[in-house]
């Protein structure tokens, strides 16, 4: 149950099971893991700033204080991560995750006895970023659940993040309904950054993807596909491939960023 608030693992002993089953196919005792959380589980924020410490322990502070007020919770009792990117008049620009620690120990307690050390934690979405082509700007649409993510990369940079809620999983929602949902996004990329969008790309609309294209690149006059048929798909191998398709986009994004 996806939450920044409440309780998120309703039944760890079953999870926990399930991963036991599959880490004894694996055979790798004692490795390394990635979490790849749901997207509502951290607040994703792209913050200018004039400038931001290097050191950790001075640029932390900063950053809960910019978040303060932005963020549903205590800002006090989160975990928070960020890189660095240069902005469209190349300011400096901060990318922030941010989550209740007690919702992402709550995801690495599942873990616990399991033999596996978990080394990075990051949302679902921004994981799967790198399978986005670097040139142009490139608009990504991607459901899980009910979640609704919608971010627009421009290079190697990211210049919108929003993420919501809808109504219903993709295999029952209104084209029409995702479209409301990302037009504020596309509208403030436009706005903004004095541009259009070059190619979008969808993932977790399973049998429903060529609905959802069409309808998305009828509006906007821009070429969609579904990730899998992408440029950058296409270069991928067969069992990638499959991988996308089975909704499993985060895991391949995060094995072609170097699983570092």
């Amino acid at each position: 149950m996806p939450s920044p608030m409440e309780t998120n693992v309703t039944q760890p002993d079953a999870v926990r099971t399930a991963l036991r089953k599959a880490f004894a196919r694996l055979g790798n005792r004692g490795a390394s893991a990635a979490l790849l959380i749901p997207d509502p589980v951290a607040r994703v924020f792209i913050l200018p700033f004039e400038t931001l410490p290097r050191r950790r322990d001075e640029a932390l502070p900063l950053l809960r204080w910019r978040l303060k007020k932005s963020v549903p919770f205590d800002v006090e009792e989160t975990v928070i991560s960020w890189m660095r990117q240069s902005g469209r008049l190349d300011n400096l620009e901060v990318v922030v995750a941010i989550a209740r620690d007690r919702i992402i120990r709550e995801y690495e307690e599942i873990l616990q006895g399991l033999d596996v050390h978990v080394d990075v934690v990051m949302s679902s979405t921004l994981a799967t970023l790198p399978l986005l082509e670097e040139t142009g700007s490139t608009l990504l649409v991607r459901m899980s659940g009910k979640t609704l993510t919608t971010a627009i990369v421009q290079g190697q940079n990211l210049c919108v993040y929003r993420s919501s809620e809808m109504t219903s999983e993709s295999g029952s929602l209104d084209p029409q309904a995702m479209l409301e949902e990302i037009f504020p996004a596309v509208a403030y990329y436009q706005d903004t950054f004095g541009g259009s969008i070059s190619h979008a790309r969808l993932a977790g609309f399973g049998e429903h993807s060529e609905l959802f294209c069409a309808a998305l690149g009828a509006e906007m006059k821009v070429e969609a596909s579904p990730l899998a048929d992408s440029p950058e798909g296409r270069r991928l191998e067969s069992g990638a491939k499959s991988l996308i398709k089975q909704d499993m986009d985060a895991l391949v994004g995060w094995m072609m960023n170097g699983a570092a």
